[in-house]
């Protein structure tokens, strides 16, 4: 069953949360996010195989490697997030999305704006950070 969303709906803290209209507006966010990165993938493909000529003089060879390079690292990145995003949205299926993997609290809708595929409320998120930092610094 699909909820029909007018463009000026934005989640809000004073309703049901996850609601079926938020799991609709978060799974179209993602969505849409998803399809934004694929097809900068597409263009980097499509850029990288028209570049891939042979350059005659070894500083623009040694400079077009080190913009490949970046751009791989780059996408590589990308096909990450993808996967986060696609483990988003089954989340989104089965109704366990919004929804703290540590606590089982709600996750903040304004922290689901600014980052749709969080796991992790902000104060389990906080914590994690600084558990990192104590081992990092061993």
């Amino acid at each position: 069953m699909t909820v029909e969303l007018d463009a000026e709906y934005r989640p809000s803290e004073d309703e049901t949360f996850m609601n079926e209209r938020q799991r609709e507006y978060f799974r179209n966010k993602l969505l849409r996010w998803k399809e934004e990165l694929l097809k900068e993938s597409r263009e980097t493909l499509t850029n990288l195989q028209e570049e891939s000529q042979n350059h005659p003089d070894i500083a623009d060879r040694a400079s077009s490697e080190t913009d490949r390079s970046i751009e791989l690292r780059a996408r590589d990145r990308q096909r990450k997030l993808i996967a986060k995003i696609d483990a988003a949205l089954e989340r989104i299926a089965d109704g366990s999305y919004g929804y703290c993997v540590e606590t089982g609290e709600p996750i903040s809708i304004k922290r689901l704006e600014a980052r749709p595929i969080a796991t992790l409320s902000l104060e389990a998120q906080e914590a994690h950070e600084r558990r990192e930092k104590v081992y990092r610094d061993d």
